[in-house]
């Protein structure tokens, strides 16, 4: 089973971006459990290094280390991320959730319309260590006349976009996870000392010459 936390970066009620993944949740695939986080209005604001954190950012980060992998979607503020979900990416990178973490981001505008929020969270997310599944990334602008009355896109276009994102994800996940790990003498950073096979020795107790001793 896949476990995918899927974040909105809207406050808004009625958010096009949340409304898409909403909709993700509801048309998860088999083998995937897709699960929708509501709680980023009611984030404190960060507070670094914060030893005991509110239990709405205990919760947030449990449910993040619980998770496979993140699907965020979110609109573009002042040419950049919006405050709160800044803020939620802020408590994870301060405690280390996001690092090894798989994710990816789903864009219901244009192109040109949220380069400076995708920018940002790419940013935000290779800063705290996550990994950035760019094949489950996908762009699929959206028209809110498609949200139904359940909150809801009935766009046929975004179900199959939303199917080829998960088919991605789960693709990039199984594969690192099918990947052999790499030996220790290839990827530690303790070099082990190799004896020169034609070092001259010499006699136990004998004067050493200067240039055996590092003497310059």
């Amino acid at each position: 089973m896949t476990r995918v936390l899927l974040i909105s970066g809207s406050t808004r009620d009625g958010s096009l971006h949340t409304a898409a993944l909403r909709t993700a949740a509801r048309h998860a695939a088999q083998g995937i459990t897709a699960d929708l986080y509501d709680g980023l209005a009611a984030l404190p604001a960060f507070v670094p290094g914060e030893p005991n954190p509110p239990s709405a950012v205990t919760d947030l980060r449990n449910r993040v280390t619980r998770a496979d992998a993140l699907l965020v979607s979110t609109p573009e503020y002042a040419g950049s991320l919006p405050g709160s979900l800044k803020n939620l990416l802020d408590w994870l990178v301060d405690g280390g959730e996001l690092r090894g973490r798989a994710a990816a981001w789903l864009s219901v505008v244009g192109p040109g319309v949220d380069d400076g929020a995708r920018t940002s969270l790419e940013s935000v997310l290779e800063h705290g260590g996550a990994r950035l599944l760019r094949p489950a990334c996908v762009r699929i602008p959206l028209d809110m006349a498609t949200i139904d009355a359940e909150g809801l896109v009935a766009d046929p276009r975004l179900h199959m976009a939303l199917g080829d994102m998960v088919a991605a994800m789960v693709r990039s996940l199984t594969e690192r996870a099918e990947r052999p790990q790499p030996s220790w003498q290839a990827h530690s950073s303790v070099y082990p000392v190799v004896q020169r096979q034609d070092a001259p020795s010499f006699p136990r107790g004998a004067q050493l010459p200067p240039w055996a001793r590092g003497v310059n």
